[in-house]
């Protein structure tokens, strides 16, 4: 069941499935870069304006789990409007600036993207465009991100699986109706 917090902006309820704090972690696949497992940190939240706020903190993992080296990060807005159309404005941590569109599935939490502009700084490596696809799956988010530079056509390159973490002061909220001895609860 999907939470629709009460002071989200009306035109954001259809996106409410990604509102939350997420951590998971992925596959990196690339041409010219070492394949690699990674972990995610992703966070979507609101102020009650009508966009979503994104960031994301990507890490390569070792055989063991634990982290080696920052891989990427990313932060940006999204919107979408009475025809589900999806828009997304992302900065990465590389030097890139992208401007995506796509649409909300009719009857499922599941968006398509791709991106319409591209921006570099002289520092960024060579990018041309991408596309991504992220889907809300028995309460997890799931995604594929595709990519594409001069040399290399468009293919996947990270793809991730994500559960929401649960911010203990939510649950916890609910103890106040507890009776004073707490037992009653547990019968």
């Amino acid at each position: 069941m999907i939470e629709i917090p009460s002071d989200l902006h009306p035109d954001l309820v259809p996106l409410a499935f990604l509102l939350g704090n997420w951590e998971g972690a992925g596959v990196f696949d690339f041409p010219g870069a070492e394949k690699c497992n990674f972990g995610q940190e992703a966070t979507f939240t609101h102020d009650g304006r009508d966009f979503i706020e994104y960031v994301s903190h990507t890490w390569e993992l070792d055989s063991e789990g634990k982290k080696v080296r920052p891989l990427e990060t990313e932060s940006g807005y999204w919107r979408i409007d009475k025809d589900r159309k999806v828009e997304v404005v992302m900065i990465r941590d590389q030097g890139v600036v992208e401007i995506w569109y796509g649409e909300l599935a009719d009857q499922k939490p599941q968006i398509d993207l791709v991106t319409d502009a591209v921006a570099r700084t002289a520092a960024a490596g060579p990018y041309t465009g991408g596309k991504r696809l992220y889907g809300y799956v028995k309460s997890d988010l799931m995604w594929v991100g595709e990519k594409a530079t001069p040399e290399v056509p468009l293919r996947p390159y990270m793809s991730a699986h994500l559960k929401k973490v649960v911010d203990p002061r939510e649950w916890a909220k609910d103890l106040k109706d507890l009776p004073d001895d707490g037992i009653a609860f547990f019968r």
